[in-house]
């Protein structure tokens, strides 16, 4: 007897089960433009801001993929990823109201992660989402759908502040050591926004059981002739014992060259994060020797070695990708104000007026994303998802190169148009290609693996991209733009090495 297969979901089902995102790119949106501004208020200076940021793709890495994980291995009446959007959607609207209202830099560093957290908790069963929900044909327009919610979305968090200043005349300037009304109302109207959204999802869609979506995945396996399972794999006490030894090996070096040197204490996090990650992989080993292998932690750590051909290609697209996307999040604000109004005092009318403008920016490059967002899938059809993201990243590349040659404020809206390209695709079309090659028994935990390989890079980002603008560029922020420029057409070169199994 064949196997049944997914069945197509029209336009207003694919919408409802997507329009949560609105919701969630409000919360991402109002944190990228408005966290470096509220560190700036309270005191932080240049060079401190990307570490302070590190909360964010820490949160990031723990989270996403216990997430996945746990979704995978959930089934209940609300269903099996729904229950993470409803609890998501309390912590993460709960931490926007509180973030505004944070009176020292400490505060605001710890409401970072927890925002993230929460914001993550409701964002990743999101990706799986679609995955579960969709047949391959079409998986492009449901991440298409995904990306123009995440540009609107984002286009009116950006703008929040401004529109608070310049429509309702809310003010925009705040003693010294405060943070100004207009964000803190911004972050208020945006946390109720997140709630109302997620929960449109949350109560207008089903999902398919745990049963439907292994009788899908049967039916995709015989039409593609691939193998479901080759994402899986098991690994032996001593392969987690050597790999663990030569990651901890590297950080405990790392780390001593450090300390003999006296470098930037911001390094300490690589030598950590490489030991860690070898004493995670002792730990693995030690559960895999003594046959503890009913719990979560080992399939996770053994799910990481064993990904799919494809997924380890995008990793190196996603790296380069995401490190350019985080350096643009933190220095634009440092960028424009500095090299564009030629202050760097946050408390002048000037700084605040270019810290509105970025506002602005970022809500019109999310604009353009949502304008982009659908025509990418017929792009993708006509050429390949591979080829359609390449030109998008050399597109979004270019734009941020272009802001050391702009040196009008007023022109800044135009490669803002190249970054909306680069950001819908990268929403889009590595999760396209990707999802083709993922079993749905394990949607969920892969998807949570794959954002190591976007917050690893943001992760380097805030480590290193201080050190990087303070020594090699002399404190001038608009070169971390350019930097993140050269990075994404590294990123576009190396999308042509991955294999999409969907196209032949």
């Amino acid at each position: 007897m064949t196997a049944r297969t997914k069945p197509r979901l029209n336009f207003w089902q694919i919408w409802n089960m997507c329009f949560g995102f609105f919701g969630i790119q409000i919360g991402w949106g109002l944190q990228n433009a408005n966290v470096s501004r509220i560190f700036q208020s309270l005191g932080a200076a240049i060079d401190e801001i990307p570490i302070l940021w590190i909360a964010a793709p820490l949160t990031g890495l723990l989270v996403q993929p216990i997430v996945g994980y746990l979704s995978d291995h959930t089934w209940n009446r609300l269903g099996r990823r729904r229950p993470f959007f409803f609890g998501g959607a309390i912590l993460a609207t709960t931490a926007l109201f509180i973030m505004p209202n944070s009176s020292f830099l400490w505060m605001a560093a710890v409401m970072l992660w927890i925002m993230d957290a929460s914001i993550n908790v409701t964002m990743e069963p999101f990706r799986a989402f679609v995955g579960d929900m969709l047949p391959d044909s079409q998986r492009t327009r449901g991440f298409a759908m995904q990306s123009f919610f995440i540009g609107t979305g984002a286009v009116i968090a950006s703008a929040m502040p401004w529109m608070m200043a310049n429509w309702f005349g809310v003010s925009n300037i705040a003693e010294t050591g405060s943070i100004p009304d207009s964000v803190r109302y911004s972050f208020y109207l945006g946390g109720g926004a997140y709630f109302v959204s997620v929960m449109w999802t949350v109560i207008s869609t089903r999902e398919y059981s745990p049963e439907e979506l292994e009788e899908f995945d049967v039916a995709r396996a015989q039409t593609l002739k691939i193998d479901m399972d080759s994402g899986s794999g098991e690994r032996s006490p001593k392969q987690f014992a050597t790999t663990g030894g030569a990651w901890l090996l590297v950080g405990l070096l790392l780390t001593t060259l450090i300390v003999t040197l006296d470098l930037e204490k911001e390094l300490y996090l690589l030598g950590i994060g490489f030991s860690v990650f070898g004493l995670l992989q002792f730990l693995a080993a030690r559960f895999k020797k003594s046959h503890k292998t009913g719990n979560g932690f080992l399939e996770i750590m053994e799910d990481l070695f064993a990904m799919p051909r494809a997924m380890k290609q995008l990793a190196v697209v996603q790296f380069f990708s995401w490190f350019a996307l985080f350096a643009m999040w933190i220095y634009t604000t440092a960028a424009v104000t500095s090299f564009h109004y030629s202050t760097s005092d946050t408390s002048t009318a000037l700084y605040n007026e270019g810290a509105d403008w970025v506002g602005v920016l970022f809500a019109l490059y999310n604009g353009f994303a949502a304008l982009t967002a659908f025509a990418l899938p017929v792009l993708a059809r006509r050429t390949s998802k591979k080829i359609t993201h390449m030109i998008s990243l050399w597109f979004g590349g270019f734009a941020l190169i272009s802001f050391f040659l702009i040196r009008d404020p007023s022109m800044l809206w135009v490669p803002m148009f190249g970054i909306g390209i680069a950001w819908a695709s990268i929403l889009s079309m590595p999760y396209a290609i990707l999802s083709a090659s993922l079993p749905a028994k394990k949607m969920g935990v892969f998807m949570g693996i794959f954002n190591f390989f976007i917050t690893i890079p943001q992760i380097m980002a805030a480590t290193i991209l201080g050190l990087i603008v303070k020594y090699l560029f002399d404190g001038q922020a608009i070169f971390a733009l350019v930097l993140g420029g050269v990075s994404l057409f590294v990123a576009g070169l190396m999308t042509l090495l991955v294999e999409d199994p969907t196209e032949g």
